[in-house]
């Protein structure tokens, strides 16, 4: 490594590109968190729900993040796996309105966590705790809670409130993933 390449580095000024997952059930706002991160020009006006996966580009301080948009519904989850080797990070998308199916984004996190692929790992997953708007949405405390994120010892997780409709929330989550990109890279030298 020359020495503008470490100056660069050690500046932060360094460009960084990883891969994030971007996952949760269907319904749960993925696509629309994803897009409130593009440029004017790239956002859509009208989301429809994904079939399979849709890859998304975007840029925060000078890291560039590929979002894999994963379809949450049913028949598509098992797709998930097949990307978990190539991630750096995950962004979890929950409907906190979503009362009766938080245990099934329970037990697709657990299947997440212990996947081989995931286990031995350590890299930061967000957590959006979305729809936060609607009268009868959980408390990102208790999504939390329900969801047992207190059991993640070995990777750094964050949960915020957000709605993805208003951008909400989106900002902060991000600005904290980013941090932990930049910390997991830093760690790398």
């Amino acid at each position: 490594m020359g020495l503008w390449d470490k100056l660069t580095n050690l500046l932060g000024f360094k460009k960084r590109e990883v891969n994030i997952l971007v996952v949760g059930l269907n319904n749960s706002g993925k696509s629309t968190v994803i897009n409130h991160f593009k440029s004017e020009e790239e956002k859509l006006t009208e989301i429809v729900p994904t079939v399979g996966f849709n890859v998304e580009k975007f840029r925060n301080q000078n890291v560039g993040f590929t979002a894999f948009d994963m379809s949450g519904q049913g028949r598509y989850r098992d797709l998930w796996e097949h990307y978990y080797k190539d991630c750096q990070g995950v962004i979890f998308v929950v409907d906190s309105s979503d009362r009766l199916r938080l245990v099934v984004v329970r037990e697709e996190l657990d299947l997440l966590l212990q996947h081989p692929d995931i286990a031995g790992r350590r890299f930061p997953i967000l957590f959006f705790a979305n729809k936060m708007d609607l009268r009868d949405a959980l408390s990102s405390v208790k999504i939390a809670a329900g969801l047992g994120l207190e059991r993640i010892l070995d990777k750094p997780w964050h949960i915020c409130a957000s709605n993805a409709l208003t951008g909400e929330g989106l900002q902060e989550g991000v600005e904290w993933l980013t941090q932990q990109v930049r910390e997991m890279f830093s760690n790398k030298r």
